[in-house]
C-alpha cells in the first residue's frame, strides 16, 4: 500500500554527523535575478526573438538563393553593415539573414521553425506567470524533432551519388548526421528514423498498451460497495482485470466485467486528479509526546567554593536502585476481540483498495512546486558564544554570599548556569533555614549586585535548590536564524512548531501551538511583543505548507502585520467581500471574529458526519480517501488567529469581541483554530475572566507592575524583567524564563517576497459569510413604531452636544450600556447620527434643534 507522505519542510543538516570542521564555499548571490523588471525585460525579448526568428526563416524560404552572396560577403570580405544591409533581401534585413543562414543552412534545416515556438512559450511564462503548455515537454519535444526531422531531411537529400534540392532544408547538421549514417546503416537509416520516432511518441504520450481485437465490454460497478457510513467513493473492481490471490480467491464471486487492468487504472486516476482539484486545505502532523525543551549544547554548569565553613554534602551512593525480585507469572490469555461489523471491513477493504490504485490524498499538489524559504533569508546576529567570564561569575557570587550572610543565613553550596541573557545561581541553604526568609531578600540581593531583573525562585521545581537569576552584564542576542537551524527545529514532527527563543541552561525551546491550545501575549511597548508575533508567524511558515495552515491576521494598530499582506494568496484567510486580508477595522474583526465561529459549527458538523473527535483524525481518514468530497467533505487546514492588540478592541467593541474570542478559545481547539492574543497592558477589564479562563499558556514580555504580572501570569516575576525580548512562559504550573528569538523586519519582509512571489491560490482562503445583527448598518433592519421613551430627550441632547456617542447617552441620561445602544440604533435609522466608526463618535447629521423637531414631528406623524 502507498505510504502516507505530506509536504512539509524538512531541513537536511549534516550536525552531528562528524566533529570536524569542514571549509564551505563561498555562496553566490543572485539576488538581482529577483527583480521582476529584469525578469520583464527578459520575457519580452524573448517574445519579441521569437517573431524576430520566425519571419526571418519564413523569408528565407524565399529569399535564401538570393541573400547567400551577402552572408559569405559579411563573413569573407568585411564589409560594411550599411552596404551589405542594403543588398539583403530578407524581411527582417542583414541581422534577419544572417540568423535564417545560420539556423536553416549551417544547423538545422526546416526543423528551426520549431525555435520559435519554443522561445514564444519561455517568454510568455516569464511575463504573465503562466505556462501555456509543459515548458519541459516543450523543451524535450523541440530537441528530439531539431535533430529527427534534421536527420530525415539530411537522408531524403542524398539520392543515388548526388545531392538533391532536399539538401537546402536539412542544415548542416542534419547533413552531417546523415553522410555518418548513410556509410553506418544504408538503408537502415529509415529504420532507425521509425524506430526512435516511435519510442519518442511512447515515452512523451505515456503509452501503455496498444490495441488489441478483443472485445472489449463496459464496465460494472453492480457489485461496488456503497459507502454508506463514511460516505467514501468506492472503487470499480474487476474480476477479470485482477489476478487470482490468496486473498481474493476465499473473496465472494462477482459478475466477470471483462475490463482491462489499464482501463481500471486509468479509471482510478483520473478519479485522483478530480479530487486532487478539490480545495487545497492543511494537514495535522503527528504529534509525539515529548519534552518542551531539548538542549542545542551543553548547559554551563559551574560549580562555586564557598569559603563560609559550610557544612560539606554527603556523597551520594553509585546505585540508588533497588532491585526486586518478581516471581514470573503465566500471562492472562488475551481477550477475544469482538468481531468488526461487516459493513466496516467491507469499507476498510475498498478503502484500502482505492489507496492502493489511486494513492493517498496529497492537499500540497495544488501548490506542487511551493519551496520553502530558505535559511539564507535570516541573519546571524550572533557568535553563539555566551560572553560571561569566571571573574563576573565569583564576583555575583561572593556578593550573594555575602548579602545572606549578613541576614545570617547559610549556604552549602552554590552552581551557576549561564543563559544569552541571564545567569541562574542555585542555591542549597543550610539546615534550618525558611525558604520565604530568603525570597523576602529580594531587593537586598538586587541593591548589593546592582543589577535590574533579579528574580528568585524558591524552590525550583523538581529540585531541591532555590535559584537567584540575576543578569548578564554582556548580554547575548539570541538570533532567529540560531534557532530554525536547530535539529530540534529542523526535525520537528509537531503540529505547529513554534521556535520562541532559548531558554536560561541555554536550550532551544520548541513549542506546539496544538497543544497549547492558544497563547495570550502581554508586555508594556518597547520589551518585544511584535519580534514575538513576528518569531511565531516566521516560525510557521519555515514548517508549514500553505494548503495546511492560514492566519487571520487582526492589526488595529495598521503597521505591525502590514508585511505579510504578499503572502495573501499563499497562506491568509479574509472574508468574501473584504479587499484587504489584514482586517483593521473594528466592525470587520467582529465579523471576522463570527465568521470564524460560524466555521468553527461547520467543521464540527463535518467531524460529526466523519464520526471524528479531532481534525487530525478527520484529516487522516480523508487522507485515506474514506471521506466522499461530494458529500461536503474537505481537507481542512489550521487556521490561527493573530490579534495584534486586544486593549483597542475591548475598548471600542467590548461584548461584541469578547464573547466570540471566547466561544472560540472554549471549543475551537479540536477542529483546529488556535488563538494567539496580545495586549500591551493586561488590565482585568481587557483579559476577562471569561478570556483567560481558556487561555492556559500565557507568555509575559517586561510589564510595568506587580499586579499586571498577576493579571497574565497570575504569579510575580514580569515586572522584575530585563526587557529586550526577556520574557516568561506559564503553562500549566510551571513558568519558564527564556530569551526570546529576534527577527528584523527586513527579514520577515524578505521571507513574504519569497514566498509572494511563488506561484500561490487564485484568492486567499474564503471563510464562511457573516451577517451581522445591524443589517445595513441597523438602518433597514430598526422599527422607528417602537421606540424607546427616551429617544427624543437622547435626540435632544445628541443634538446640542453635537457628539453621537453612546456613552454620552450613558452618562446624561443614567442608563445602561445596552439600552444606551439600542438608543443610538434607533437615532441612527431615524437619520439622525451617522453608521458605526469604530474609536470615532458617530457623525451627528442633524445641524441644530430645529432641524432635529421638524425630524421629530415627521416621526411622530407617521
Amino acid at each position: 500500500m502507498a505510504k502516507n507522505t505530506y509536504k512539509s519542510n524538512t531541513f537536511k543538516s549534516n550536525q552531528g554527523k562528524t566533529k570536524s570542521k569542514k571549509v564551505r564555499a563561498p555562496k553566490v548571490q543572485l539576488n538581482f535575478l529577483k527583480d521582476r523588471r529584469l525578469q520583464l525585460s527578459v520575457g519580452f525579448f524573448l517574445l519579441l526573438a521569437s517573431v524576430f526568428i520566425l519571419l526571418a526563416c519564413f523569408s528565407y524560404l524565399f529569399t535564401g538563393k538570393a541573400d547567400q552572396s551577402v552572408v559569405e560577403a559579411f563573413f569573407d570580405d568585411g564589409q560594411t553593415v550599411k552596404a551589405l544591409g542594403q543588398e539583403a533581401r530578407n524581411w527582417m534585413k542583414l541581422l534577419g539573414a544572417l540568423t535564417a543562414h545560420k539556423l536553416i543552412f549551417a544547423w538545422f534545416g526546416v526543423a528551426a521553425f520549431l525555435i520559435p515556438p519554443l522561445l514564444f512559450i519561455f517568454g510568455y511564462k516569464i511575463v504573465w506567470g503562466k505556462s501555456l503548455i509543459s515548458l519541459q515537454r516543450a523543451t524535450v519535444f523541440t530537441v528530439f524533432f531539431l535533430l529527427w526531422i534534421s536527420l530525415l531531411m539530411g537522408s531524403m537529400s542524398r539520392s543515388g551519388d548526388g545531392v538533391s534540392e532536399w539538401s537546402l532544408y536539412s542544415g548542416g547538421i542534419g547533413y552531417q548526421m546523415s553522410v555518418y549514417f548513410d556509410s553506418l546503416l544504408g538503408f537502415g537509416t529509415i529504420l532507425l528514423l521509425a524506430f526512435t520516432l516511435l519510442v519518442f511518441l511512447i515515452f512523451y504520450f505515456n503509452i501503455t498498451q496498444v490495441f488489441t481485437l478483443k472485445k472489449a465490454t463496459t464496465l460494472t460497478t453492480e457489485k461496488a460497495p456503497v459507502m454508506a457510513e463514511e460516505g467514501q467513493e468506492a472503487p470499480v473492481t474487476s474480476k477479470a482485470s485482477e489476478p487470482k490471490s490468496a486473498d481474493n480467491e476465499s473473496d465472494t464471486e462477482e459478475e466477470p466485467t471483462g475490463d482491462s487492468e489499464e482501463e481500471l487504472k486509468n479509471w482510478v486516476v483520473s478519479l485522483k486528479e478530480e479530487q486532487e482539484q478539490q480545495k487545497a486545505a492543511s494537514e495535522p502532523e503527528p504529534a509525539r509526546e515529548e519534552p518542551e525543551t531539548e538542549p542545542a549544547e551543553e548547559p554551563q554548569e559551574i560549580e562555586l567554593t564557598t569559603d563560609i565553613g559550610a557544612t560539606k554534602e554527603e556523597p551520594e551512593s553509585d546505585d540508588g536502585s533497588l532491585e526486586l525480585e518478581i516471581e514470573p507469572q503465566t500471562p492472562a490469555p488475551e481477550p477475544r476481540k469482538e468481531a468488526e461489523p461487516a459493513f466496516e471491513v467491507e469499507i476498510k477493504e475498498t478503502a484500502d483498495k482505492l489507496v492502493e490504485k489511486a494513492g493517498h490524498y496529497d492537499p500540497t499538489l495544488d501548490l506542487a512546486k511551493f519551496q520553502f524559504p530558505t535559511i539564507d533569508l535570516l541573519q546571524e546576529y550572533s557568535t553563539g558564544k555566551i560572553n560571561v567570564t569566571k571573574d563576573e561569575l565569583q564576583a555575583n557570587k561572593d556578593k550573594i554570599v555575602e548579602t545572606l550572610t549578613n541576614f545570617k543565613i547559610g549556604i552549602s553550596s552554590i552552581k551557576a548556569t549561564i543563559g544569552p541573557t541571564i545567569t541562574l545561581y542555585e542555591i542549597i541553604p543550610e539546615a534550618g533555614v525558611k525558604i520565604s526568609k530568603i525570597k523576602n531578600l529580594e531587593d537586598d540581593i538586587a541593591l548589593s549586585l546592582a543589577a535590574l531583573g533579579i528574580r528568585i525562585i524558591a524552590p525550583i521545581p523538581g529540585k531541591g535548590t532555590i535559584g537567584i537569576e540575576v543578569p548578564n552584564a554582556n548580554k547575548e542576542m539570541v538570533s532567529m536564524r540560531s534557532v530554525i537551524s536547530t535539529e530540534k527545529f529542523m526535525n520537528s514532527d509537531k503540529a505547529l512548531p513554534v521556535a520562541l527563543g532559548k531558554t536560561i541552561s541555554n536550550e532551544v525551546y520548541v513549542a506546539d501551538l496544538a497543544k497549547m491550545p492558544h497563547l495570550l501575549m502581554a508586555g508594556a511597548t518597547g520589551q518585544g511583543k511584535s519580534v514575538g508575533l513576528n518569531a511565531i508567524l516566521t516560525s510557521l511558515l519555515y514548517k508549514k505548507h500553505p494548503s495546511q495552515l492560514k492566519f487571520v491576521l487582526v492589526d488595529p494598530k495598521k503597521v505591525e502585520l502590514t508585511l505579510f499582506n504578499k503572502i495573501e494568496r499563499h497562506y491568509l484567510a479574509k472574508l468574501p467581500d473584504s479587499e484587504d486580508a489584514i482586517i483593521t477595522d473594528t466592525k470587520k474583526v467582529i465579523y471576522t471574529l463570527n465568521s470564524l465561529c460560524v466555521e468553527m459549527d461547520q467543521r464540527y458538523d463535518l467531524l460529526k458526519d466523519a464520526a471524528c473527535r479531532n481534525i487530525k483524525e478527520y484529516n487522516k481518514k480523508f487522507v485515506d480517501r474514506k471521506l466522499n468530497p461530494e458529500k461536503g467533505h474537505k481537507y481542512l487546514p489550521y487556521i490561527v488567529l493573530v490579534i495584534d492588540e486586544l486593549a483597542d478592541l475591548m475598548m471600542t467593541a467590548g461584548k461584541e469581541v469578547e464573547t466570540p474570542i471566547a466561544r472560540l478559545a472554549q471549543l475551537a481547539r479540536a477542529i483546529g483554530i488556535h488563538l494567539v492574543v496580545a495586549t500591551q497592558r493586561p488590565s482585568v477589564n481587557v483579559i476577562t475572566g471569561i478570556i483567560k479562563a481558556n487561555f492556559p499558556a500565557r507568555l509575559s514580555f517586561r510589564v510595568t507592575s506587580k499586579v499586571d504580572s498577576r493579571t497574565i501570569l497570575d504569579a510575580g516575576g514580569a515586572d522584575q524583567l530585563i526587557g529586550q525580548g526577556d520574557m516568561l512562559l506559564s503553562m500549566g504550573s510551571e513558568i519558564t524564563r527564556m530569551q526570546c528569538a529576534f527577527v528584523d523586519t527586513p527579514e520577515v519582509d524578505e521571507i513574504c517576497e519569497f514566498i509572494g512571489s511563488q506561484k500561490g491560490y487564485s484568492s486567499a482562503y474564503m471563510l464562511p459569510e457573516f451577517a451581522g445583527d445591524e443589517g445595513d448598518g441597523g438602518k433597514a433592519d430598526m422599527d422607528l413604531s417602537d421606540r424607546d421613551a427616551l429617544f427624543e430627550e437622547a435626540a435632544r441632547l445628541i443634538v446640542s452636544h453635537q457628539q453621537g456617542s453612546t456613552s454620552l447617552v450613558q452618562r446624561k441620561l443614567k442608563l445602561g450600556y445596552n439600552r444606551a445602544g439600542r438608543i443610538i440604533d434607533q437615532l441612527e435609522a431615524a437619520g439622525i447620527v451617522g453608521p458605526f466608526e469604530g474609536s470615532k463618535a458617530r457623525e451627528v447629521l442633524v445641524p441644530d434643534e430645529y432641524s432635529l423637531e421638524q425630524l421629530l414631528n415627521e416621526l411622530n406623524n407617521n
